[in-house]
């Protein structure tokens, strides 16, 4: 499972100058991966997944933290074990996705979910088979799968390798497995 903390709101903001300022980049943002830590499955999956997001960061894929951290019982508002990801707001789509298609059995619907609030039990009875084949929707935009990739191989080792660098010195900061 996982969650998405953002502050609550009583204004919805509408401007656009206003809503471009404070985009996620502003908002304190982390995705929390929930997993029961008496399933020796879940607990061995969700280390996996954290492993993996690691090892994407360090090969520059995106830019994402995990805590050093991982709960292994219930703590504070968690009510299972749980370990936190700290995205900004330039990769945020980029680990988001990752994360829903890569997910396992580590959240609470069938396939590239997300809950904005509590969840809400689904009935997936009537949804139609899973396949693997992903439609590309709207390919004149040039967007999404219809994208050219804009950084090479290369450049995103370099980078990766930098954001390794950088966060070397934050004690916070999981480090990323060396390379095999």
């Amino acid at each position: 499972m996982s969650t998405i903390s953002t502050p609550v709101s009583s204004r919805i903001p509408t401007e656009l100058q206003r809503v471009s300022v404070c985009s996620i980049k502003y908002t304190y943002v982390h995705i929390d991966i929930y997993f029961h830590q008496n399933n020796a499955d879940e607990n061995a999956a969700a280390l996996k997944l954290r492993d993996a997001v690691l090892r994407l960061r360090r090969d520059g894929a995106f830019v994402a933290v995990p805590l050093f951290r991982v709960n292994t019982s219930p703590i504070g508002p968690h009510p299972a074990g749980s370990y936190e990801i700290w995205v900004p707001q330039e990769t945020f789509s980029a680990v988001f996705s990752y994360l829903c298609m890569n997910r396992g059995n580590l959240r609470d619907h069938d396939a590239r979910v997300a809950w904005i609030g509590p969840s809400y039990p689904l009935d997936l009875s009537s949804l139609p088979l899973r396949s693997d084949e992903i439609p590309l929707q709207y390919p004149s935009l040039r967007l999404g799968y219809s994208a050219k990739p804009q950084l090479t191989l290369e450049m995103r080792l370099k980078l990766g390798a930098n954001v390794e660098h950088l966060l070397a010195s934050e004690k916070e900061a999981a480090r990323a497995p060396p390379r095999e």
